[in-house]
């Protein structure tokens, strides 16, 4: 069955939320043409991941000497109840992004990076090996479709006077390549200036964010749809860094 994998991470409410009026919008074409069978959400900020623990730590440590093991053998290398409750968290977040063909991840910009909300679901997911067919050795992620929603107040792209202040694009797009994510199989769309229409010292932008968030709507109906966007000289869908 195709799935679908939908993770929002703003703490705003949805008409407030860019990200999540974005994701939205992808999941709404994504069911037309798939269903609602496969389709999963998970909202990061009313039902947050706890934070790993000290107990978390250890046990990641203790498997990752042991090399690959298979996730079914995980816990019976946990040492006491501490550890058994932090594989008791973890396990069923890492099957559910298994078990997704395309995961959907909403990622506003909060301070230059990303919601600790979506940091909290990236360091528990990322269990050493997790990701890593015990079996043949090779990710299990290669095949997996991965859509990241950015949306950014300001303009942080190429040329911008603030292009190196983004540790939240390109930090998404290197973790998730290191998870196993194949290349092409990557995208994010990004929408800029978004508050442009709020915030007076960015009034004169509002036509840029305008024009950047239709431009990220059609991108991500584009995708949900099966096609891959465009590419821009400052990209609102960037399958590569231009």
């Amino acid at each position: 069955m195709t799935s679908l994998l939908h993770v929002d991470s703003s703490a705003s409410r949805a008409g407030d939320s860019v990200t999540r009026r974005l994701t939205a919008s992808y999941a709404e074409v994504w069911r037309r043409r798939h269903g609602t069978n496969g389709y999963r959400y998970r909202d990061l900020a009313a039902d947050p991941v706890p934070l790993v623990s000290h107990a978390y730590t250890t046990l990641g440590r203790r498997v990752e000497r042991h090399g690959v093991v298979p996730l079914d053998r995980v816990a019976a290398m946990a040492a006491g109840p501490a550890e058994e409750r932090e594989w008791a968290l973890t396990l069923p977040l890492i099957r559910e992004l298994l078990a997704a063909n395309t995961v959907l991840v909403g990622a506003p910009m909060y301070n230059f990076t990303v919601p600790a909300a979506l940091k909290a679901w990236i360091d528990r997911v990322t269990f050493p090996g997790a990701y890593v067919d015990p079996a043949t050795g090779s990710g299990r992620l290669r095949g997996t479709t991965v859509v990241v929603v950015a949306a950014q107040g300001g303009a942080y792209g190429p040329g911008t006077p603030r292009e190196g202040f983004d540790f939240q694009t390109p930090y998404l797009r290197t973790y998730f390549r290191e998870l196993g994510v194949a290349e092409e199989n990557l995208h994010v769309v990004r929408a800029e200036m978004t508050r442009a229409g709020d915030v007076p010292a960015l009034a004169p932008f509002r036509e840029l964010g305008d024009r950047s968030l239709s431009e990220a709507y059609a991108a991500v109906s584009a995708l949900a749809g099966g096609g891959q966007g465009k590419r821009r000289a400052l990209p609102q869908v960037l399958g590569r860094r231009p």
